[in-house]
């Protein structure tokens, strides 16, 4: 069977498959989402991934369909999607291709989620409403945020960040900025060093289904305060030594 992309991706070393082949029982079924995302390329490559890989025809299609978008912003999402699909084609990821399309059913999403109930499989995908829905559906899903947020190193209450401030909070004199990985950064008093590169000293982090948000304030608004209490220290202790001295030379 030639597939209508032939031309723009050679998919000649997949295969198409059938919904009775024995391989397919917990296969991995790939959305137009996460092949836009493109960091399942570099997860294939470390090689902790294995198994099946299923691209629905019908998700094809759609990347197809979006990489002819007018909007340039869409079009370059679409033609992200079928890089991807091309590089993945020459690891050594299994990917095979299901033409089964599904035609009394519209969305593509209605689609992957009959596809998986049909080859008892998994569906990869970054599509938070695709994953709420497979999930009322009891289709297990693979989310690839959900994995890179588990991935994310560990910071505690009291640990110093280095990031720069962009832009201002929701709430009043609240500064915001990003760790590499994308996480978000509120900063207590932090509006009046926007784009300045500061030193966050953390005081709690909040995890939601999109993510972490750490909360802090800025690392020198603690570092006056303790000059302060050492200065008073120190105050307090030259005071005592005087009285000791005064009583000494008394004797």
């Amino acid at each position: 069977i030639a597939l209508r992309f032939v031309e723009r991706i050679d998919l000649s070393s997949s295969h198409l498959i059938t919904a009775d082949d024995p391989r397919l029982k917990g296969c991995k079924i790939l959305d137009t989402s996460v092949l836009i995302d493109g960091r399942l390329l570099d997860m294939v490559k470390t090689g902790f991934l294995d198994g099946i890989y299923i691209l629905p025809k019908f998700v094809l299609d759609e990347l197809q369909n979006i990489a002819d978008s007018p909007d340039p912003s869409r079009r370059q999402r679409g033609r992200r999607g079928l890089d991807t699909v091309r590089a993945l084609k020459d690891t050594d990821m299994i990917m095979e291709i299901s033409e089964k399309d599904y035609p009394h059913i519209q969305a593509v999403d209605a689609k992957l989620i009959q596809c998986a109930k049909d080859l008892e499989g998994r569906i990869v995908t970054n599509d938070f409403n695709l994953n709420k829905v497979a999930e009322i559906n009891n289709i297990p899903v693979l989310n690839i945020n959900d994995l890179s947020n588990a991935l994310k190193p560990v910071i505690l209450p009291g640990e110093t960040l280095t990031l720069t401030l962009l832009k201002s909070g929701k709430e009043p004199g609240q500064g915001i900025g990003y760790l590499d990985d994308g996480t978000m950064v509120v900063v207590e008093d932090g509006i009046a060093r926007l784009r300045d590169e500061v030193d966050v000293t953390v005081t709690s982090m909040l995890q939601t289904q999109a993510g972490r948000m750490i909360f802090g304030r800025l690392a020198d608004s603690e570092e006056a305060p303790r000059r302060e209490r050492e200065s008073e220290e120190s105050d307090r202790k030259e005071s005592a030594r005087k009285v000791v001295d005064l009583e000494l030379k008394k004797k």
